[in-house]
């Protein structure tokens, strides 16, 4: 079984104010396990003062895991649409 690497964008949830993109950061980092290696965690300017998260993780390339990965970074309140970057096999 490879690895796969996924690069992923998160942008803020249109229905939540006040959402504090470094609260957000920090939470996807704590995601970190032995199943997800977070790599990168960056706060981003997206448009309006706006910010979005962009996250770079590595893990095994099995069924559902990424689809898990996302579930648990949409699970934080003010993650709004999570769209896929980039994706590619190691």
């Amino acid at each position: 079984m490879g690895m796969v690497a996924m690069t992923y964008k998160l942008n803020p949830d249109s229905d939540v104010e006040n959402i504090d993109p470094e609260d957000i950061a920090t939470y996807v980092r704590e995601l970190a396990n032995e199943v997800y290696d977070v790599q990168s965690v960056e706060v981003k300017p997206l448009a309006f003062g706006l910010k979005f998260v962009q996250v770079h993780v590595v893990m095994n390339d099995g069924p559902g895991l990424t689809d898990e990965f996302e579930s648990l970074m949409s699970a934080k309140e003010g993650v709004g649409e999570i769209e896929v970057l980039s994706m590619g096999l190691l």
